[in-house]
Protein backbone atom coordinates (compact mmCIF):
# COMPACT_ATOMS: atom_id res chain seq x y z
CA UNK A 1 0.00 0.00 0.00
CA UNK A 2 2.70 2.14 0.99
CA UNK A 3 4.53 1.62 -2.31
CA UNK A 4 1.04 2.36 -4.31
CA UNK A 5 1.23 5.53 -2.62
CA UNK A 6 4.84 6.30 -3.79
CA UNK A 7 3.95 5.38 -6.97
CA UNK A 8 0.85 7.55 -6.94
CA UNK A 9 2.88 10.46 -5.82
CA UNK A 10 5.43 9.85 -8.43
CA UNK A 11 2.97 9.52 -11.28
CA UNK A 12 1.51 12.88 -10.33
CA UNK A 13 4.77 14.58 -10.05
CA UNK A 14 6.09 13.32 -13.56
CA UNK A 15 2.47 14.42 -14.69
CA UNK A 16 2.73 18.17 -13.04
CA UNK A 17 6.86 18.86 -14.84
CA UNK A 18 5.46 17.48 -17.87
CA UNK A 19 2.63 20.08 -17.96
CA UNK A 20 4.84 22.78 -16.97
CA UNK A 21 7.59 22.21 -19.81
CA UNK A 22 5.57 21.01 -22.24
CA UNK A 23 2.08 20.73 -21.51
CA UNK A 24 1.06 24.29 -20.52
CA UNK A 25 -1.29 26.37 -22.50
CA UNK A 26 0.26 29.47 -24.16
CA UNK A 27 -1.34 32.29 -23.15
CA UNK A 28 -2.78 34.46 -25.99
CA UNK A 29 -3.98 37.94 -25.66
CA UNK A 30 -6.26 39.32 -29.55
CA UNK A 31 -7.33 42.36 -30.04
CA UNK A 32 -10.57 41.89 -31.64
CA UNK A 33 -13.19 39.20 -31.38
CA UNK A 34 -12.51 38.03 -34.72
CA UNK A 35 -8.43 37.46 -33.86
CA UNK A 36 -9.56 35.70 -30.87
CA UNK A 37 -11.96 33.43 -32.57
CA UNK A 38 -8.95 32.62 -35.39
CA UNK A 39 -6.58 31.88 -32.38
CA UNK A 40 -8.74 29.64 -30.37
CA UNK A 41 -9.27 27.76 -34.02
CA UNK A 42 -5.52 28.09 -35.33
CA UNK A 43 -4.38 27.35 -31.36
CA UNK A 44 -6.87 25.04 -30.50
CA UNK A 45 -6.40 23.00 -27.50
CA UNK A 46 -2.53 24.32 -26.56
CA UNK A 47 -3.66 28.14 -26.18
CA UNK A 48 -6.07 29.45 -23.40
CA UNK A 49 -7.17 32.89 -26.08
CA UNK A 50 -8.57 36.26 -24.22
CA UNK A 51 -9.98 39.39 -26.26
CA UNK A 52 -9.12 42.59 -25.31
CA UNK A 53 -12.39 44.21 -27.06
CA UNK A 54 -16.12 42.62 -26.76
CA UNK A 55 -18.90 42.21 -29.36
CA UNK A 56 -19.98 45.85 -30.46
CA UNK A 57 -16.58 47.31 -29.41
CA UNK A 58 -15.38 49.85 -32.37
CA UNK A 59 -11.62 48.96 -32.28
CA UNK A 60 -11.27 52.40 -33.90
CA UNK A 61 -11.86 54.06 -30.82
CA UNK A 62 -10.64 51.89 -28.31
CA UNK A 63 -7.85 53.30 -25.85
CA UNK A 64 -6.26 50.27 -24.03
CA UNK A 65 -6.41 51.01 -20.37
CA UNK A 66 -4.05 49.71 -17.45
CA UNK A 67 -5.39 46.19 -17.02
CA UNK A 68 -5.25 45.83 -20.94
CA UNK A 69 -1.30 46.58 -21.14
CA UNK A 70 -1.13 44.41 -18.23
CA UNK A 71 -2.80 41.37 -20.10
CA UNK A 72 -0.66 41.68 -22.81
CA UNK A 73 2.43 42.02 -20.92
CA UNK A 74 1.64 38.58 -19.61
CA UNK A 75 0.62 36.92 -22.33
CA UNK A 76 3.05 34.76 -24.10
CA UNK A 77 1.80 36.09 -27.57
CA UNK A 78 -0.26 39.27 -28.79
CA UNK A 79 -2.68 39.21 -31.77
CA UNK A 80 -3.72 42.51 -33.27
CA UNK A 81 -4.97 43.03 -36.84
CA UNK A 82 -2.75 46.20 -37.81
CA UNK A 83 -3.19 48.69 -40.61
CA UNK A 84 -4.79 51.09 -37.89
CA UNK A 85 -7.22 49.16 -36.97
CA UNK A 86 -6.25 49.48 -33.31
CA UNK A 87 -5.46 53.08 -34.19
CA UNK A 88 -4.91 54.25 -30.08
CA UNK A 89 -2.86 50.89 -29.40
CA UNK A 90 0.55 51.56 -32.11
CA UNK A 91 2.61 52.60 -29.29
CA UNK A 92 1.83 49.85 -26.65
CA UNK A 93 2.73 47.09 -29.83
CA UNK A 94 5.75 48.78 -30.66
CA UNK A 95 6.26 48.84 -26.90
CA UNK A 96 5.96 45.00 -26.40
CA UNK A 97 7.74 44.31 -29.60
CA UNK A 98 11.00 46.49 -27.66
CA UNK A 99 10.47 43.87 -24.85
CA UNK A 100 10.66 40.92 -27.11
CA UNK A 101 7.39 39.79 -26.75
CA UNK A 102 5.92 37.71 -29.62
CA UNK A 103 3.32 40.05 -31.20
CA UNK A 104 1.53 38.71 -34.61
CA UNK A 105 0.03 41.65 -36.92
CA UNK A 106 -2.23 39.39 -38.80
CA UNK A 107 -1.79 42.07 -41.64
CA UNK A 108 1.68 41.21 -42.07
CA UNK A 109 0.44 38.00 -43.53
CA UNK A 110 -1.64 39.72 -46.58
CA UNK A 111 0.15 40.39 -50.05
CA UNK A 112 0.63 44.40 -50.06
CA UNK A 113 -1.00 43.48 -53.53
CA UNK A 114 -4.13 42.49 -51.82
CA UNK A 115 -4.59 45.34 -49.84
CA UNK A 116 -7.49 48.46 -50.67
CA UNK A 117 -6.51 51.85 -49.59
CA UNK A 118 -8.40 54.94 -49.26
CA UNK A 119 -7.63 58.48 -50.93
CA UNK A 120 -4.11 59.70 -49.40
CA UNK A 121 -2.91 55.71 -49.20
CA UNK A 122 -4.68 55.15 -46.22
CA UNK A 123 -4.73 51.43 -45.92
CA UNK A 124 -7.93 49.56 -45.41
CA UNK A 125 -7.89 47.22 -42.28
CA UNK A 126 -11.03 45.80 -42.71
CA UNK A 127 -9.52 42.19 -44.45
CA UNK A 128 -11.55 39.97 -42.68
CA UNK A 129 -14.84 40.58 -45.14
CA UNK A 130 -12.83 39.00 -48.40
CA UNK A 131 -13.05 35.07 -46.80
CA UNK A 132 -9.45 34.89 -48.85
CA UNK A 133 -7.38 37.17 -46.91
CA UNK A 134 -8.53 35.58 -43.92
CA UNK A 135 -7.12 32.33 -45.06
CA UNK A 136 -3.96 33.91 -45.57
CA UNK A 137 -4.57 34.98 -41.74
CA UNK A 138 -5.16 32.12 -40.59
CA UNK A 139 -1.68 30.86 -42.11
CA UNK A 140 0.45 34.12 -40.50
CA UNK A 141 -1.32 33.29 -36.86
CA UNK A 142 0.30 29.62 -37.54
CA UNK A 143 3.40 30.93 -37.64
CA UNK A 144 3.40 32.93 -34.60
CA UNK A 145 2.38 30.51 -32.20
CA UNK A 146 4.59 28.14 -34.31
CA UNK A 147 7.42 30.96 -33.17
CA UNK A 148 6.11 31.08 -29.29
CA UNK A 149 5.74 27.51 -29.45
CA UNK A 150 8.14 25.45 -31.68
CA UNK A 151 7.56 22.12 -30.18
CA UNK A 152 3.54 21.91 -31.23
CA UNK A 153 4.49 24.86 -34.42
CA UNK A 154 3.15 21.35 -36.41
CA UNK A 155 -0.03 21.09 -34.79
CA UNK A 156 -0.82 25.25 -35.62
CA UNK A 157 0.02 24.59 -38.86
CA UNK A 158 -2.31 21.38 -39.78
CA UNK A 159 -5.25 23.30 -37.51
CA UNK A 160 -4.59 26.42 -39.75
CA UNK A 161 -4.88 24.23 -43.04
CA UNK A 162 -8.10 22.30 -41.72
CA UNK A 163 -9.73 25.94 -40.92
CA UNK A 164 -8.68 26.80 -44.71
CA UNK A 165 -11.00 23.86 -45.82
CA UNK A 166 -13.75 25.34 -43.80
CA UNK A 167 -13.54 28.91 -45.38
CA UNK A 168 -13.20 27.53 -49.01
CA UNK A 169 -16.99 25.97 -47.92
CA UNK A 170 -17.81 29.13 -46.56
CA UNK A 171 -16.28 31.26 -49.74
CA UNK A 172 -18.83 28.59 -52.19
CA UNK A 173 -21.83 29.92 -49.59
CA UNK A 174 -21.18 33.19 -50.09
CA UNK A 175 -20.99 32.29 -53.70
CA UNK A 176 -24.27 31.03 -54.40
CA UNK A 177 -26.19 33.39 -52.03
CA UNK A 178 -25.23 36.52 -53.65
CA UNK A 179 -26.63 35.11 -57.03
CA UNK A 180 -30.05 35.40 -55.91
CA UNK A 181 -29.42 39.44 -55.78
CA UNK A 182 -29.43 40.78 -59.67
CA UNK A 183 -26.00 42.17 -60.38
CA UNK A 184 -28.04 45.81 -60.65
CA UNK A 185 -29.38 45.66 -57.03
CA UNK A 186 -26.07 45.03 -56.07
CA UNK A 187 -25.20 48.27 -53.83
CA UNK A 188 -24.42 48.68 -50.19
CA UNK A 189 -25.30 51.64 -47.69
CA UNK A 190 -23.29 51.44 -44.51
CA UNK A 191 -22.35 52.92 -41.62
CA UNK A 192 -18.55 53.17 -42.32
CA UNK A 193 -16.05 52.05 -45.15
CA UNK A 194 -15.86 48.43 -43.50
CA UNK A 195 -16.97 46.45 -46.13
CA UNK A 196 -14.99 47.35 -49.21
CA UNK A 197 -13.04 44.26 -49.31
CA UNK A 198 -16.55 42.30 -49.37
CA UNK A 199 -17.69 44.44 -52.44
CA UNK A 200 -14.63 43.84 -54.33
CA UNK A 201 -14.35 40.08 -53.47
CA UNK A 202 -18.25 39.36 -54.39
CA UNK A 203 -19.44 42.24 -56.43
CA UNK A 204 -20.71 44.46 -54.99
CA UNK A 205 -20.39 48.33 -54.75
CA UNK A 206 -20.24 49.66 -51.86
CA UNK A 207 -21.09 53.00 -49.95
CA UNK A 208 -19.81 54.18 -46.70
CA UNK A 209 -21.67 57.59 -44.87
CA UNK A 210 -17.74 57.63 -42.76
CA UNK A 211 -14.64 56.56 -44.02
CA UNK A 212 -12.98 53.67 -43.43
CA UNK A 213 -12.43 54.33 -39.06
CA UNK A 214 -15.14 55.85 -37.73
CA UNK A 215 -13.10 58.51 -35.72
CA UNK A 216 -14.57 60.50 -38.82
CA UNK A 217 -17.10 62.01 -38.26
CA UNK A 218 -20.09 62.07 -41.53
CA UNK A 219 -21.10 65.98 -42.03
CA UNK A 220 -24.10 67.51 -43.25
CA UNK A 221 -22.35 67.33 -47.05
CA UNK A 222 -21.62 63.70 -46.56
CA UNK A 223 -24.96 62.54 -46.06
CA UNK A 224 -26.73 65.09 -48.88
CA UNK A 225 -24.56 63.46 -51.08
CA UNK A 226 -25.20 59.89 -50.14
CA UNK A 227 -28.89 60.83 -49.90
CA UNK A 228 -28.93 62.03 -53.67
CA UNK A 229 -27.31 58.79 -54.74
CA UNK A 230 -29.49 56.72 -53.14
CA UNK A 231 -32.62 58.51 -54.67
CA UNK A 232 -30.72 58.44 -58.10
CA UNK A 233 -30.29 54.80 -58.02
CA UNK A 234 -33.68 53.41 -55.88
CA UNK A 235 -32.03 51.82 -53.57
CA UNK A 236 -34.00 49.57 -51.79
CA UNK A 237 -32.20 49.64 -47.78
CA UNK A 238 -29.24 50.66 -46.23
CA UNK A 239 -27.58 49.19 -43.27
CA UNK A 240 -26.96 49.87 -39.57
CA UNK A 241 -23.67 48.24 -37.80
CA UNK A 242 -23.62 46.67 -34.71
CA UNK A 243 -20.34 48.75 -33.13
CA UNK A 244 -21.42 51.61 -34.84
CA UNK A 245 -24.29 54.10 -33.71
CA UNK A 246 -27.52 53.92 -35.42
CA UNK A 247 -27.81 57.55 -35.56
CA UNK A 248 -25.95 58.10 -38.55
CA UNK A 249 -28.09 56.13 -40.43
CA UNK A 250 -31.20 57.52 -38.94
CA UNK A 251 -30.11 60.91 -40.23
CA UNK A 252 -29.23 59.58 -43.56
CA UNK A 253 -32.92 58.21 -44.07
CA UNK A 254 -34.22 61.41 -42.98
CA UNK A 255 -32.68 62.96 -45.96
CA UNK A 256 -33.37 60.34 -47.85
CA UNK A 257 -37.12 60.74 -47.54
CA UNK A 258 -36.78 64.70 -47.70
CA UNK A 259 -36.07 64.42 -51.29
CA UNK A 260 -39.21 62.38 -51.41
CA UNK A 261 -37.84 59.07 -51.31
CA UNK A 262 -38.19 56.19 -48.75
CA UNK A 263 -35.21 53.90 -47.93
CA UNK A 264 -35.67 50.76 -45.30
CA UNK A 265 -33.33 49.73 -42.94
CA UNK A 266 -31.68 46.35 -44.24
CA UNK A 267 -31.14 45.02 -40.95
CA UNK A 268 -28.08 44.83 -38.71
CA UNK A 269 -24.72 43.86 -39.97
CA UNK A 270 -21.62 42.85 -37.93
CA UNK A 271 -18.48 45.18 -39.14
CA UNK A 272 -16.03 45.69 -36.84
CA UNK A 273 -16.51 42.64 -34.44
CA UNK A 274 -18.68 39.71 -33.92
CA UNK A 275 -21.60 38.85 -32.48
CA UNK A 276 -22.36 38.28 -28.81
CA UNK A 277 -23.58 35.03 -26.97
CA UNK A 278 -26.84 34.18 -28.52
CA UNK A 279 -26.55 35.84 -31.59
CA UNK A 280 -25.85 33.18 -33.91
CA UNK A 281 -22.90 34.94 -35.10
CA UNK A 282 -20.30 34.20 -32.47
CA UNK A 283 -17.65 32.90 -34.34
CA UNK A 284 -16.52 34.32 -37.58
CA UNK A 285 -17.63 31.91 -39.94
CA UNK A 286 -21.36 32.26 -38.69
CA UNK A 287 -21.14 36.04 -38.40
CA UNK A 288 -20.21 36.37 -42.44
CA UNK A 289 -22.83 34.00 -42.59
CA UNK A 290 -25.11 35.95 -40.92
CA UNK A 291 -24.09 39.53 -42.59
CA UNK A 292 -24.45 37.89 -46.15
CA UNK A 293 -27.76 36.18 -45.31
CA UNK A 294 -28.67 40.00 -44.05
CA UNK A 295 -27.32 41.95 -46.93
CA UNK A 296 -28.75 39.29 -49.71
CA UNK A 297 -31.83 38.75 -47.72
CA UNK A 298 -32.39 42.87 -47.85
CA UNK A 299 -31.43 43.98 -51.56
CA UNK A 300 -32.63 40.70 -53.38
Amino acid sequence: MKRFKVLRVLSLSLFLLSAAVGWAEVRVVATTTMLADLAGVVGGPHVAVEALMGPGIDPHLYQASAGDVGRMQNADVVVYNGLHLEGKMGDVFAALNRQGKTVVCIADGIDKADLLTEEGGIPDPHIWFDVRLWKDAALELARGLGEADPERAGDYRANAENYRKELDALQDYITEKVKEVPEGQRVMVTAHDAFNYFGRAYGFEVRGLQGISTAAEAGTADVRALADFIVERRIKAVFVESSVPRKTIEALQDAVKAKGFDVGIGGELYSDSLGGAGSGAETYILTVRANVDTITGALK
